[in-house]
């Protein structure tokens, strides 16, 4: 979870580096999230873990399962916080139509790769992705042992 503080308002809550070693990221959405207070301020808290969540199109809403967002101790005593609850995404209709369009004929899958913030308000990245074969990920890390030993070499000549 790294803090990134731009000039521009955003910062990032945390990564899903794992989604591009699993997954061809070939589209990507910005959403917004339905979220309550403590929520929010454990996500000023850093507070969270995207990796292991995933997204799901029902009945024309797209829903966030699976992001364990850590209560703070600080929880007020007359609520009852639920870490993995299912959280609302907010995208137009014509993203929506594309995420149904795309998940149910053609086969992708929807995976948050980022949380991020941006004016003041939380924002899932979510990306339209096909899974790897295991033979791809070999590929793709072979094409990127290949490009680090290319800029040594490089570097050395110079």
């Amino acid at each position: 979870m790294a803090k990134n503080t731009a000039n521009d308002g955003q910062s990032t809550i945390a990564l899903n580096k794992k989604a591009r070693h699993d997954y061809f990221i070939e589209d990507r959405f910005e959403a917004g999230i339905s979220l309550e207070g403590w929520e929010v301020k454990s996500l000023r808290a850093g507070k969270t873990q995207i990796a292991d969540s995933h997204v799901i199109v029902r009945n024309g809403e797209v829903w966030w399962l699976g992001g364990l967002i850590t209560p703070l101790l600080s929880a007020s005593t007359h609520i009852h916080p639920d870490p993995t609850r299912t959280r609302r995404l907010l995208l137009n209709r014509e993203e929506i139509n594309r995420l149904i369009g795309a998940v149910e004929r053609k086969g992708y899958t929807i995976i948050p790769t980022a949380l991020y913030w941006k004016r003041g308000r939380a924002k899932l990245e979510i990306g339209l992705a096909k899974g790897k074969k295991d033979y791809d990920k070999r590929a793709t890390e072979k094409e990127r042992d290949w490009q680090r030993d290319k800029a040594r070499l490089m570097r050395k000549s110079v």
